[in-house]
């Protein structure tokens, strides 16, 4: 029976029970009309596949171009798909299980490393679904759902192996020693910042999504270790939404001033005698606590507080830069994301463990990215900082409370980092 022939018996079905409807309550009847309505409408399907898409195997790229550059070209590869072969492989052997579809009588289930292919190409470049399903052959409704379901997988496999807060203070001890170590700032626990994610205006969301700088976002905040490694992100905030706004709701910030997050009792910084707390730098969009340093304000500035100031910007550079080579890496995030927000925030958080997994266990693909200090410990900027990267979220101010407390550890910090006992060889030529 052909789809016409069954779409016809499926009308006379409900013209009948029309018809017996007859001495029953009008509601009924009109439930009946527009079910009919309905499939007066349905057109029945030419084809059940495209004949250019059945030849996927044959021309699409997947099987053919990835396969060339994996045999012939890795650093092509690399480049197509913003990631090596070694990680591809990895990639697909830990998200199989979670990837696979049986194969039906209508037809063969993709396969996982296809699928793992084309979301990675999408993140890689922000291609849109259409395009994509010329290069894949893969249709592009199909797509979307494979999109989803693929940085479901990666956040499921991945997140709470290589984006987990510390909860202890050994763990936390581990993270300052990592910023004492490389960049010279004891007692130091991670580097925070936020960023925005463009995307298309939500349906029915009028402005609440509309940023500041004139767009419409999605806000990401992030807690950056020495590594250039991600330990906490919070992702789906509204563009609308202040940053004072943003970071006083975080689960962040609640859990360090209610001290619910294992920090470590404040202890002696190196060469010191006085306890001092651990902390996290940020720039001037984030308030002054003893939890959190920022800079002085840049006018009027003193020797003593230049000097703070340049000492600070070595270890909240690593935020900077994570933020960067994310971006850069995955250029979807630099695109104007035309999903819904709930897929936008799968993606992004996909992209974390991406960037954390090639951090961990693959940094030679970013490091040249990076910024890198010479033997004067001059600024030699990651190649990131010449391509497009994300908005900031810092927004024009007069000024952050500052409590006493916070105030009179910030200018013992700077009188610490000024002595002999915390200062650096190269600081004075810096300022």
């Amino acid at each position: 029976m052909t789809s016409l022939q069954s779409s016809s018996i499926q009308k006379i079905k409900l013209l009948l029970q029309l018809e017996e409807e007859e001495a029953t309550d009008d509601y009924a009847q009109g439930e009946l009309l527009l079910e009919l309505h309905r499939q007066s409408r349905i057109r029945p399907r030419s084809c059940w596949i495209r004949s250019w898409i059945c030849r996927r195997n044959e021309q699409g790229h997947f099987n053919q171009l990835m396969r060339e550059l994996e045999a012939e070209d890795q650093e092509a590869f690399a480049n197509y798909l913003r990631i090596s072969p070694a990680m591809f492989s990895e990639l697909e052997q830990r998200l199989h299980g979670r990837l696979e579809k049986q194969d039906t009588f209508f037809r063969e289930a993709l396969s996982p490393a296809l699928k793992l292919a084309v979301t990675l190409r999408h993140l890689a470049t922000g291609d849109s679904y259409k395009t994509l399903m010329y290069s894949f052959r893969v249709a592009d409704n199909t797509i979307s759902l494979i999109v989803r379901e693929v940085c479901s997988a990666i956040i499921e496999e991945f997140s709470d192996e290589l984006v987990r807060c510390p909860t202890s203070p050994q763990e936390w001890k581990t993270v300052a020693q990592g910023f004492e170590d490389r960049w010279n700032a004891p007692h130091t626990i991670g580097a925070l910042d936020g960023k925005h994610i463009a995307i298309r205006c939500p349906a029915d969301s009028g402005s609440i999504f509309y940023n500041y700088k004139g767009f419409y976002s999605l806000v990401m905040m992030a807690l950056v270790d020495a590594q250039y490694r991600f330990l906490w992100i919070d992702v789906g905030a509204e563009g609308s939404t202040s940053d004072a706004q943003l970071f006083n709701s975080c689960e962040l910030r609640q859990r360090l001033e209610s001290d619910t997050l294992g920090v470590p009792p404040p202890e002696p910084l190196p060469n010191d005698d006085e306890n001092t707390p651990y902390y996290i730098v940020a720039d001037e969009a984030f308030p002054l606590r003893t939890w959190l340093m920022k800079p002085y304000a840049r006018t009027a500035m003193a020797r003593e507080e230049r000097v703070f100031n340049y000492r600070l910007s070595r270890a909240r550079r690593v935020v900077e830069n994570a933020f960067g080579i994310l971006a850069n890496r995955f250029q979807c995030l630099l695109s104007t994301l035309r999903q819904t927000p709930a897929t936008v925030r799968l993606i992004v958080q996909a992209c974390v463990c991406l960037h954390n997994l090639m951090r961990s266990r693959y940094p030679s693909i970013q490091n040249p990215a990076l910024d890198m200090e010479d033997a004067e410990h001059n600024l030699v900027p990651g190649s990131w900082r010449g391509e497009q990267t994300l908005a900031d979220i810092r927004q024009p101010t007069r000024g952050r409370p500052i409590t006493q407390a916070a105030q009179a550890q910030r200018n013992y910090i700077k009188a610490y980092y000024n002595s002999p006992a915390g200062s650096v060889p190269w600081q004075e030529s810096k300022i």
